[in-house]
């Protein structure tokens, strides 16, 4: 149930507040905020944020879901004094806030995406996915179910709050509202102007992000760009993420004969498509899994200076390797770390016949593989996409962008279907960047030390469009959320811990002076 009302009272006075105590000195309130006292006074405040928010359906395969979280947005938005349009797409628009400040010489921009993941309730270990309920470990080491008002009392930070969208992407919208009311109450605002855009179709590709970035440039502009999404480092230590690898898909069908066939009339005659797949997708690749396709890691060559900052990153590739269950890695640089600044070509989906109970003695009429490649800023996707196909075209297959005829059957031996998009590409800002000094200084005050500092994540996030449009914008991660939050997949959560940390986390960079900052790259 969407606990509004109370929620909303607050806000009105903490307004009101900030009103009364506009006239004091700003600067000298931020350098005395105490961050952890503010955080944990507003703690339970964003509790009811973020379960008010969980409480709506969000699945981006349902626009109709999409509309009641637009309109929780806009009016939480508008209630803190911000203004809000839509920017209309094809389908669902984006959301842009603003507030502007007297005397701001620059702004931030924040993004955030809204929607979530499809839901199998009967994969969830609760009545509802949409229904927020607090977790905490029992003696057997399972999560247990316990009463959300338990925290009125005292809490755990290793109790999660478990829900679709806890922390992807919910969760830390939530710490930003939490973090905002904190400072409001204290009379207080940001000396930047802010921005922020809110994504409700990123789980299914934003694939009307580009266009509107580039129709709405004007509105969008701004000096540097934050994304509020995506986990921690393992560590769980705090972290900043200067850059994310891009995405393109390719779905790839094999044809053998028209229609299945009988393995026993037909087997030794009828060429298997399943098996020409397979050897087309292993001549792709070595044995240790480096792509061996000319040109594929054109560009990327990692200097000892680069490497140097990668090993800074508290990776330890023996305990990665134990956690995931694999005696070897893939020879694709030297670290995890290191592997992350390739592009990637992994076979995430392979499809022929049948198996287990369902298999039957044939020969398959189709064979379909599921390929995604992840990018870097070094590659280009399009040229990626062309050196795949060449490499497919030297193998001896005529590739078809549709169905085969019959005339193409009799005609060309080896038959292949192509079908391939560009999500959006990858991006990455200089560590040492005015962004990057700002962000370390706002780390500092809120934890008293650096942040662990990556040079790009592994997944991948819709940020290149804005790079582009926004005269190449500095972009920036601040991750937030744990690492085991089950994100897409049943069980989501957020630890009460992180989500504290998160809110002292925004709550810092909204109070850290970007004004007069002073850059020195010694």
């Amino acid at each position: 149930m969407i606990q509004k009302p109370r929620i909303m009272k607050k806000i009105c006075l903490m307004f009101l507040a900030a009103t009364l105590l506009s006239t004091m000195s700003h600067g000298q309130q931020r350098g005395n905020i105490d961050l952890v006292a503010l955080t944990e006074s507003h703690f339970l405040h964003g509790i009811d944020i973020l379960n008010s928010l969980l409480s709506i359906p969000n699945d981006s395969h349902y626009p109709e879901q999409l509309i009641p979280n637009i309109e929780w947005c806009e009016d939480n938005l508008r209630e803190r004094g911000w203004q809000v349009k839509r920017l209309e797409t094809s389908s669902v628009p984006l959301l842009l806030g603003q507030r502007e400040v007297p005397n701001a010489q620059k702004t931030v921009l924040f993004y955030f995406h809204i929607d979530g993941q499809s839901v199998d309730p009967r994969q969830w270990q609760q009545p509802d996915p949409f229904r927020p309920v607090l977790k905490e470990k029992n003696t057997e080491g399972n999560w247990e179910i316990i009463p959300m008002e338990t925290l009125q009392k005292a809490y755990d930070p290793e109790w999660r709050v478990f829900a679709r969208s806890a922390s992807d992407d919910k969760g830390p919208f939530a710490m930003f509202l939490t973090a905002w009311d904190a400072m409001v109450s204290k009379g207080l605002m940001p000396d930047y102007n802010v921005k922020i855009v809110l994504d409700f179709e990123e789980e299914i590709g934003s694939p009307n992000l580009a266009s509107a970035v580039h129709k709405y440039k004007k509105d969008l502009m701004a000096d540097m760009m934050l994304i509020m999404d995506g986990p921690r480092h393992v560590s769980n230590m705090p972290t900043l993420s200067f850059g994310a690898r891009g995405i393109s898909q390719i779905t790839l069908t094999t044809y053998g004969p028209r229609v299945d066939l009988h393995s026993g009339h037909y087997g030794n005659y009828a060429p298997n498509p399943a098996l020409r797949m397979s050897q087309l997708l292993a001549s792709m690749k070595d044995e240790r899994g480096r792509v061996v396709i000319p040109g594929f890691y054109d560009g990327i060559k990692l200097s000892q200076l680069e490497k140097d900052i990668l090993s800074q990153v508290p990776d330890d590739d023996g305990d990665i390797m134990s956690k995931i269950g694999i005696g070897i890695t893939d020879n694709v640089g030297e670290t995890y770390q290191e592997s992350l600044q390739y592009p990637s070509l992994n076979i995430r989906g392979l499809s022929s016949g049948s198996v287990g109970n369902e298999a039957r003695t044939i020969v398959p009429a189709i064979a379909v593989a599921e390929i995604d490649v992840r990018l870097v800023p070094e590659s280009d996707p399009e040229r990626l996409f062309a050196l795949i196909r060449r490499h497919i075209e030297e193998q001896g297959y005529h590739i078809l962008e549709k169905e085969p005829t019959e005339e193409e059957r009799s005609k060309f031996p080896k038959l292949i279907k192509w079908e391939g998009s560009i999500s959006y590409k990858a991006f990455r800002t200089p560590m040492d960047s005015e962004t990057g000094i700002w962000l370390n200084k706002a780390y500092n005050r809120a934890f008293g030390r650096d942040p662990i500092q990556k040079r790009i994540s592994g997944g991948s996030l819709p940020i290149a469009p804005f790079v582009e449009a926004l005269d190449n914008i500095p972009a920036v991660t601040v991750v937030t959320v744990n690492f085991d939050n089950n994100q897409h997949g049943p069980n989501e959560n957020i630890r009460l811990g992180n989500f504290k940390e998160g809110i002292k986390t925004a709550l810092a960079i909204f109070t850290e002076p970007l004004n007069d900052l002073s850059i020195d790259k010694k």
